[in-house]
């Protein structure tokens, strides 16, 4: 069943025996959601929200009213680290990007797992500080002045994270992406027009093809 796969996609749980991680899956409580349904929101109980299939987008609210977009969770992916060590969920929304299956750890219920296997607070300190370092990374993206050097930058991640592959697919939406450069999806459509029309890069909706590394090294 789908749930069965949630421990077993987490690094955190996989140095486990076969017997602790089926202690931890009997502790999460399994849900799906449609596209478009929050799954967790500052009003949420603290937790741990692990996505078994589809892929859900964690945004914030800026002060003036707009979200902006942080990252997508693919299967294997979690949020709520933090929660679990007693941070406070200010301002951090998770929303289904299309019909999507979570397994939910609630913050109580992984207090008596940690009297049990008292490693997982190491493993998640340590996955905790790479996230801190991602956000850091993000900040200063966010400082590139033009927005054809945030686009380019970003292409070029996704093909590294391919493993050098020429072909990418942009894993949301066009207006998730806009929010996720920090700019407008008008503006967005320009750049990307740009960079075709100079053959930099091909793309059909959401699947491109790197023609030029080189050129995009140079924006």
């Amino acid at each position: 069943m789908p749930q069965d796969l949630c421990v077993q996609l987490v690094p955190l749980f996989q140095d486990l025996s076969g017997e602790d991680q089926l202690n931890i899956q009997r502790s999460t409580k399994f849900r799906t959601f449609h596209k478009g349904d929050i799954v967790f929101s500052p009003h949420s109980d603290p937790q741990l929200s692990i996505v078994a299939k589809g892929s859900m987008k964690v945004y914030r609210i800026t002060s003036n009213g707009r979200e902006q977009l942080l990252r997508v969770i693919e299967p294997g992916g979690y949020e709520g680290e933090s929660q679990l060590f007693g941070a406070s969920n200010q301002n951090l929304y998770g929303e289904a990007l299309a019909d999507t299956m979570v397994c939910v750890l609630l913050r109580r219920d992984f207090m008596r797992l940690l009297d049990a296997h008292p490693q997982l607070s190491i493993r998640l300190l340590s996955t905790l500080a790479s996230k801190m370092a991602r956000v850091e990374e993000q900040t200063q993206f966010l400082t590139m002045g033009r927005v054809e050097e945030r686009l380019a930058s970003y292409l070029l991640d996704l093909s590294k994270s391919a493993g050098g592959s020429r072909r990418v697919r942009i894993p949301m939406t066009m207006k998730e992406l806009a929010s996720y450069l920090g700019t407008t999806p008008e503006t967005l459509s320009r750049k990307l027009r740009y960079l075709e029309d100079r053959r930099i890069i091909a793309r059909q909706r959401r699947d491109v093809v790197i023609l030029s590394s080189q050129q995009l090294e140079e924006i």
